[in-house]
């Protein structure tokens, strides 16, 4: 079966390349390597022994999304990652997010549509929650007004396949997953955005490494046992590993609906407070961090009941935080060595 895996360069999709070729699937990456490097296909081709396939542009452009549909209608079942993710970006920068979220989804789809392509696993996060009034989220938890514009694009993504779905001609599983840290154990790839990290662990790493003066840490004043905000945090294998229980889920025939909800996480919150002196301990290393104001967009604490996902995928996250930490320092290492 040929997976068309979208931002299969990025950090999450790189991951799950490998996987899903580990698993036997041939592979088509579509990325505009907007925030990764072309590099990463011959990392994961050092990995699993198979260079994936790859065609650069920008999904948002509707006729390059047909042409590319029509050449390659014998895709099995698409996994969705290509987005943009930062929360504090896309306060700032709102349509940029709308733009690009939106219109790469919708273009996605109609190819699929078009081509008979049945299945898409959609790349969603917990932000959909928002700050939820119980924990931890469960599927069912009714979902709040997001707390930024990134998050509601996930919202809104999720309702757009939800609403395709009904045609008959798009079955989906939305994966909501927490806050995916951590490298493969080669270390031939990991975490590696381009400019100023947004996401933690890798503000970490280059601090640690001496690429950044020192770690942010975004408000000390929540409601939360050490005043930082708490996440659930999940190593990048584990969520890869889910990806393709996924495709094999819709093409196994085995979904009870047209559109599946699963959360995708340890079920555990960790501040930040307690990552940092996680990586101090398997690093070895004293971080320089300075206590900032409050990041607009970034809610309290969230964390996962991930039982539904247990039973019905027969899925569990195996990693602990300290193997999420140590992998990522292991990864910057070993960029250092690179240089």
């Amino acid at each position: 079966m040929k997976i068309l895996v979208t931002g299969g360069t990025g950090y999450i999709g790189s991951h799950t390349v490998v996987e899903l070729q580990a698993r036997g699937y041939e592979v088509i990456i579509v990325d505009d390597l907007s925030n990764s490097s072309i590099d990463v296909l011959d990392n994961i081709a050092k990995i699993s022994g198979k260079k994936p396939l790859f065609e650069k542009f920008n999904l948002t452009d509707q006729e390059k999304t047909t042409a590319f549909f029509k050449l390659h209608n014998d895709i099995t079942a698409v996994i969705h990652f290509a987005a943009f993710k930062a929360v504090g970006e896309s306060v700032e920068f709102p349509l940029m997010y709308y733009r690009n979220n939106l219109l790469s989804l919708v273009n996605i789809l109609q190819g699929m549509i078009d081509n008979n392509i049945r299945d898409i696993v959609f790349s969603s996060s917990c932000t959909v929650y928002g700050q939820p009034d119980l924990l931890p989220a469960r599927e069912d938890t009714p979902v709040q007004k997001a707390a930024s514009p990134y998050g509601n694009t996930k919202q809104i993504c999720e309702e757009i396949i939800t609403d395709t779905s009904i045609s008959g001609n798009i079955r989906g599983i939305l994966l909501r997953y927490f806050n995916p840290i951590g490298a493969h154990d080669s270390a031939f790839i990991g975490e590696l955005p381009l400019g100023i990290p947004n996401c933690l662990m890798p503000y970490i790493t280059q601090t640690a490494i001496g690429k950044r003066p020192f770690l942010r840490v975004w408000g000390d004043d929540y409601d939360t046992p050490d005043g930082t905000a708490i996440r659930d945090y999940i190593h990048v294998v584990d969520l890869a590993r889910a990806h393709v229980i996924a495709v094999e889920r819709l093409t196994g025939e085995k979904c009870k609906k047209s559109v599946e909800v699963f959360n995708l996480g340890t079920g555990n919150g960790f501040s930040v407070m307690e990552v940092i002196k996680s990586f101090e301990r398997t690093s070895g290393v004293k971080l320089n961090y300075e206590i900032m104001e409050r990041r607009p967009g970034d809610i309290v604490k969230v964390w996962a009941d991930t039982d539904f996902a247990n039973e019905e995928l027969g899925w569990k996250a195996e990693k602990n935080l300290d193997e999420m930490t140590r992998s990522a320092w292991n990864w910057e290492l070993a960029l250092e060595k690179k240089k």
